[in-house]
């Protein structure tokens, strides 16, 4: 039997070595939880700092899809005398699909990266280490407290995306289109199930936030401590957690229908 070649195997070597340092913290991040959770605290500062500083954003794009979402289901649902379904639509596609995705993309883009970078500039800047040697634990300190923060910061920026999307669907739909305001609010309550369509989209809210966070601490924790290796750790982390949300996504969604 021939021998992989030394790239291959080497390259096979470092990625098993990256899953294992990545399986490592995460479970460090667990061990420490409790201690975390009871100095709440330093999450709340983080909520603070990674939902409110999102919130502009997360509010903006949630009013334009809302519009679009609006434009584009009344043009394709006056095709077959639906025009009145407008609101469903519009609710229904943020609840469930692009409420939770398209916040944690926005999430990685503004929190995930300010998270790696933050961690990654007290890495270069030798600040872990002195944390170290004064016996405290950066993971318990510094990392759990932003790791749960992302956790619960996700899905309230969910919900404030998926709630002003309706309202802009509104806008567009009753106040532009002339469509009836009973009408669109009747077929909205009507077909939105608070379980079936709210609980899936806040469930994956609640594992894109738990992505996102642990992937851009990890990133920041385990970047070289140089300005090189932190704007690659920065960089990577927008990549590797709108793959990871993307393809959980699809997992989900394949079990939520499923079940």
């Amino acid at each position: 039997m021939k021998r992989l070649p030394l790239h291959i195997g080497f390259t096979l070597r470092s990625k098993l070595a990256q899953i294992g340092q990545a399986a490592r913290l995460f479970m460090q991040l667990l061990a420490c939880s409790p201690r975390a959770l009871m100095r709440f605290s330093l999450i709340r500062e983080q909520v603070y700092y990674l939902g409110n500083r999102s919130l502009s954003i997360i509010g903006v794009s949630g009013l334009f899809v809302g519009f679009v979402l609006a434009l584009q289901g009344y043009y394709t649902l006056q095709r077959y005398g639906s025009a009145e379904a407008v609101g469903l639509l519009v609710a229904l596609s943020l609840v469930r699909e692009l409420g939770p995705v398209v916040s944690a993309l926005l999430f990685a883009g503004r929190a995930g990266t300010s998270l790696t970078a933050e961690i990654g500039l007290m890495k270069a800047g030798e600040q872990l280490t002195a944390m170290e040697m004064m016996a405290v634990d950066p993971v318990t300190r510094v990392l759990a407290p932003r790791f749960w923060a992302g956790f619960i910061a996700m899905p309230l920026l969910a919900a404030v995306f998926s709630a002003v999307g309706v309202i802009g669907g509104w806008l567009v739909g009753v106040v532009l289109i002339g469509i009836d305001a009973g009408a669109f609010w009747s077929q909205m309550q009507g077909g939105v199930d608070v379980f079936a369509d709210v609980g899936n989209g806040v469930i994956k809210s609640l594992v894109f936030g738990l992505t996102v966070s642990f992937v851009a601490l990890l990133q920041g924790y385990g970047c070289k401590p140089t300005p090189e290796g932190v704007s690659y750790a920065t960089t990577r982390t927008v990549v590797v957690s709108s793959l990871a949300v993307l393809a959980l996504d699809f997992v989900l969604t394949a079990m939520m229908f499923s079940i």
